[in-house]
């Protein structure tokens, strides 16, 4: 066996096959009940699909089958919705009204394809993409891609520790102070994600909860703003800005990186895994497929409206409006958050801390309060789920088991300690405007998503009959790359701006975008080569053959369906 099969055959690997939980019983599935390495995970649980008389999909569509596959499409959404997509919603808003409602009705879109074939390499496969990528990527690539989506993680966790502080700050008015409302992030999270010890459905439904209370909060205060619905309507049927410069360009790139987020493509092939699927009958994959898509289509339909919500509040309250503007409202009714606003004529650079306190002056203090309490919301589910999808990138990329609480406790940490000196030396304008450089360090790392995602479900060794189309494959390509390049330009721009001069960090930007580019060219050639006949172009080049994923040998290939 050469020296590729024996690196990808190491004990630590086969572990994590002897692991994997049992399949077809046509019942709840439990892990092994072996106390000394029983650790609770999504996975302890499995949801039986219930078998119709007529055949189900093919037979029929079934409402009890849908019923059965949801709820991993849903926690899914929840990424769509965190902090970082509520401010981006409303800036969006503020800077171009309704012109860019367009852009983000196809750039969910296009999240929505991609999440498809992050499902399809869990369905078919049954490991998740970060197990996939430990199988298919030699040591050094598959440790910078855990460490990339580790990264994203930990950016996506800090918007939402200064989402829920902001909340409690407003709820509170002022009364807990923005470093106490970081701290508590800490212990509600551990409160809440105790809750799937009452059952996996228990959980599916709870966050079904907070994205209903996202829905009503948000929806609310779209009725009270009341925002023109003809240009609503056009700003999604029409793909065009007439008048906009380069404020609204950088806000449609902003939009477009804030919508897919890197570590929820991983977190979604792993979710998948919590139903029943015989993966030994094609028509079962095929099955789960089907439903999958079209639960995460409505799901992703649910988040949309959301966000069009936000987008449109801001677009009829706050766009085109002066901080002098504003502060006057906010002195009319005395509200005491008023200050916020300086009186001058510059325009309003909202953020969704000044974004509830307009609300609360210009619609009642109720509208302030509500619009907080979606906020909450919007950072408590993301946080759940960004701790999962951290859980999934580790055992994956590492085959290293943790306790649930020794992760949530490593990355509430990492993310919590900027935040805190952020919330107690500066002011809260500094706390939304670390929204914008997270945004931008998240941009960075979707390469290392969207390319490990579009490589495994075109590898037809691995897909089998459920591998991309060529036409797929073509489309995938596209798509990746226009989104790849608007969130670089998004970054350029943010560290341009930035206006350092100083020669160490000019020198230091350099040398990681060289490197950043050189490993993204890795992730393209080693892509294309899954995408063909990549085992019979390495087997021509033998010094190659360890350093790409396409020549992973799959004569046991069987072991994936056991």
């Amino acid at each position: 066996m050469d020296r590729q099969n024996s690196r990808r055959r190491s004990s630590d690997e086969t572990s994590l096959e002897e692991r994997e939980l049992p399949m077809n019983t046509g019942s709840i599935q439990t892990a092994p009940a072996d106390e000394s390495t029983l650790i609770a995970t999504y996975f302890d649980e499995r949801i039986p699909i219930p078998q119709e008389e007529d055949g189900g999909r093919f037979g029929g569509f079934s409402f009890r089958k849908l019923w059965a596959f949801t709820g991993p499409g849903f926690l899914m959404s929840i990424a769509y919705l965190d902090p970082g997509n509520v401010q981006s919603d409303l800036q969006s808003g503020t800077v171009a009204q309704y012109r860019l409602l367009w852009v983000l009705m196809w750039a969910t879109f296009l999240g929505l394809l991609m999440q498809r074939l992050a499902a399809r390499i869990g369905v078919v496969t049954g490991k998740h993409l970060a197990e996939m990528c430990h199988r298919q990527y030699p040591k050094v690539p598959r440790i910078l891609l855990w460490i990339m989506v580790e990264i994203a993680i930990i950016g996506s966790d800090m918007q939402e520790v200064i989402g829920t502080a902001i909340a409690i700050y407003l709820l509170s008015n002022k009364a807990i102070p923005l470093w106490g409302g970081v701290l508590i992030t800490v212990v509600d999270t551990f409160t809440f994600l105790g809750l799937d010890k009452y059952g996996l459905r228990k959980l599916e439904i709870f966050f079904g909860i907070l994205i209903t209370t996202m829905a009503i909060s948000f929806g609310y205060e779209y009725v009270v703003v009341a925002p023109d619905q003809g240009s609503v309507v056009e700003g999604l049927l029409v793909p065009w800005c007439s008048g906009c410069g380069n404020k609204e360009l950088l806000q449609a790139v902003g939009v477009i990186g804030a919508i897919i987020m890197p570590h929820n493509l991983y977190l979604h092939s792993a979710l998948v895994k919590s139903r029943d699927v015989d993966r030994r009958k094609p028509s079962a994959v095929r099955e789960a497929n089907y439903y999958f898509i079209i639960e995460s289509i409505i799901a992703l339909f649910v988040s949309f409206l959301i966000n069009v919500f936000v987008v449109s509040v801001f677009a009829e309250g706050l766009y085109g409006k002066t901080n002098a503007d504003v502060h006057e409202i906010c002195s009319l009714v005395n509200n005491t958050h008023a200050d916020v606003f300086p009186s001058n004529n510059q325009t309003v650079e909202a953020d969704i801390y000044k974004g509830g306190v307009f609300l609360g002056c210009e619609f009642g203090i109720a509208a302030m309060y509500i619009w907080a309490i979606g906020i909450l919301a919007a950072g408590q589910s993301s946080t759940m789920t960004g701790t999962y999808a951290g859980q999934f990138a580790m055992e994956g990329f590492l085959n290293l088991k943790w306790k649930r609480w020794q992760r949530v406790l490593l990355t509430r940490t990492v993310a919590i300690l900027p935040a805190f000196f952020v919330a107690f030396y500066e002011q809260i304008d500094d706390m939304s405007r670390m929204n914008d450089l997270l945004n931008c360090l998240m941009s960075l790392q979707l390469p290392f998503a969207l390319i490990p995602t579009i490589a495994l479900s075109a590898n037809r060794k691995l897909m089998g009959e459920f591998a991309n189309s060529y036409a797929s494959n073509i489309f995938s390509i596209f798509v990746s790359t226009v989104i790849i390049a608007v969130n670089i330009y998004f970054v350029m721009n943010y560290v341009t701006n930035l206006g350092i001069t100083n020669v160490v960090f000019i020198l230091a930007v350099s040398v990681y975008g060289i490197l950043y580019l050189i490993f993204c060219a890795y992730l393209t050639i080693d892509m294309t080569l899954n995408m063909g006949n990549g085992g019979l172009i390495l087997s021509r080049f033998p010094g190659l053959r360890s350093y790409f994923s396409a020549d992973f040998d799959y004569e046991d290939l069987a072991e994936l369906s056991e």
